[in-house]
């Protein structure tokens, strides 16, 4: 299939905004793929690489090449071109992919340019991503969409089984099952602003710490143990004490989700960023093993035997998990029955504080009788954290892409530093509406003073109230710090840049996380 059908497609579904006709499209579209090819037209249109991430750079995919007159770029040859870029290594790597990329742009015309640019830097913002792909695959096929949700849940990929849905239909999903050594999508959780909040909405609950680490799910099978992390990729050989825990537990089959930290002698968490330096490392895992050791903490079990246990309650499955798994390596927790009751609210409160104060980052509430929805984020699963916020300045902005081009979109953030410059923070992009979005790409017009192409730098006048979940230690900013899981709650005219936090605000805010 030539990739100009599915850039078609994408621009398509990004100039509507009913979902009916976003799956109308897609099903269209599925159906006309040859099946060989299904699986790559589904990823795309979801917005995703086979490969993952490449490391293909922003400055990289910016660079002006001519684009070709007529369209005969395929999805096949597309997917090769990626593999063949992040299969480069050694000397000469970096020309060598630079050669790829600018062959593979210029085998594209100037709308498949446009749409790939936004595939390779994981920016595909028409609104076609799982949700909408899964329902324009399932009315390709002709099955319920919950099928096929469910199939592509337990198989981990959406695209394979979709695939082989409209390769043999409703067929399909009868071999799709929960097996160990097979990740599945984590269930994902919903926010509450309070405990009172949670515990209202969800009736008979437990409240778990929320710790702040890498989220795994450890499959065991006999000596054979596998750990992966929550985007499905394996893990194991870099985190060898937990596969070593996960041989001495009772159970010869099973799947656990929980989450691995890093802890201090005092028994206090270290930084997340830590956490995530040490897993990501993939040279010298002794050593690193040695400089930070890990623990991983369980609260939730999947499978156990030949026992397929996600739909069992939360109630059921801990009892499962509490066979498995010891009480020092669960996460704590505090089951409330009756949250309606004085007594057990101000207990789940003094749960909620008491984590605080352990230098945890808030905590989840989960209804007792909820099943394990992998993949979804439902609302029977809701995390509470506190919320932190400043009112920083806007330095610079980088230029949209995706369904965002041609609007100023990326901002970056900083605080007033004590010689009356600018320290910078952190990026984001998260929390604009499209009203605000085209606002502020007026505004920042007016105020640039530098444009090289990608990133506009405007003068600091503009304050803008940001919302974000903690701080991370930073080398890469000048204040040693920076943002984590920044987003935009408003402008602030109100405030001139000399109103705006400064660096010893947010160093104090660190210091007291």
């Amino acid at each position: 299939m030539l990739l100009a059908e599915v850039a078609r497609v994408s621009r398509e579904v990004a100039g509507t905004s009913a979902r009916s006709h976003k799956t109308a499209l897609l099903a269209e579209l599925f159906a006309a793929a040859p099946p060989q090819e299904a699986a790559l037209v589904i990823s795309y249109l979801s917005g995703r690489l086979p490969q993952g991430r490449p490391g293909i750079g922003r400055r990289a995919l910016a660079r002006e090449v001519e684009p070709a007159a007529a369209p005969a770029l395929t999805v096949t040859a597309v997917d090769a071109a990626v593999t063949e870029f992040a299969a480069a290594r050694g000397t000469g790597a970096q020309a060598e992919r630079h050669r790829i990329l600018d062959s593979l742009l210029g085998a594209a015309t100037a709308p498949e340019q446009r749409f790939l640019r936004s595939l390779l830097s994981g920016e595909v913002r028409q609104g076609a991503l799982d949700a909408v792909a899964l329902d324009g695959a399932a009315a390709a096929a002709g099955v319920p969409a919950a099928a096929l949700r469910r199939a592509a849940m337990l198989d981990g990929s959406l695209a394979r089984v979709a695939a082989a849905v409209l390769a043999d239909g409703a067929a399909a999903l009868r071999g799709v099952t929960l097996r160990v050594g097979r990740p599945v999508q984590p269930m994902l959780a919903n926010t509450a602003k309070s405990v009172a909040e949670a515990l209202a909405a969800l009736g008979p609950c437990a409240v778990e710490e929320k710790l702040d680490g890498i989220r795994v799910q450890v499959h065991r099978d006999g000596d054979d143990v596998r750990v992966y992390t929550r985007s499905l990729d394996e893990i194991t050989d870099r985190l060898p004490e937990v596969a070593q825990r996960a041989r001495t537990l009772p159970g010869e089959r099973f799947i656990l989700d929980g989450e691995v930290i890093g802890q201090a002698p005092d028994g206090r968490p270290v930084p997340f960023q830590e956490v995530a330096s040490r897993v990501g490392s993939r040279t010298d895992v002794e050593t690193a093993r040695r400089m930070l050791p890990v623990v991983p903490y369980f609260f939730d079990v999947l499978a156990a035997g030949d026992e397929v246990l996600l739909d069992l309650p939360v109630r059921e499955r801990y009892a499962a998990l509490a066979a498995l798994v010891p009480e020092d390596w669960r996460v704590r927790r505090l089951v409330v029955e009756d949250p309606s009751g004085q007594e057990a609210a101000a207990e789940a409160e003094e749960f909620w504080a008491e984590t605080l104060r352990r230098g945890h980052e808030g905590v989840m509430v989960k209804s007792l009788d909820s099943a394990y929805a992998a993949g979804r984020r439902g609302r029977h699963w809701l995390k509470v954290k506190p919320v932190h916020t400043l009112d920083l300045v806007v330095l610079a902005v980088e230029r949209g892409h995706g369904r965002r081009t041609g609007l100023l979109s990326n901002l970056h953030l900083g605080a007033r530093a004590a010689d009356g410059s600018y320290a910078m923070l952190g990026k984001t992009f998260k929390g604009l509406t499209d009203d605000v979005l085209r606002w502020q790409s007026e505004r920042l017009r007016e105020l640039a003073v530098e444009d090289d192409g990608f990133t506009v730098r405007v003068r600091p006048e503009l304050v803008v109230e940001i919302a974000y979940d903690g701080l991370q230690r930073s080398p890469r900013y000048p204040a040693g710090v920076a943002l984590r899981f920044a987003r935009v709650l408003r402008y602030r005219p109100d405030k001139s840049a000399d109103e705006a936090d400064t660096v010893e605000t947010v160093l104090a805010a660190h210091r007291t996380d």
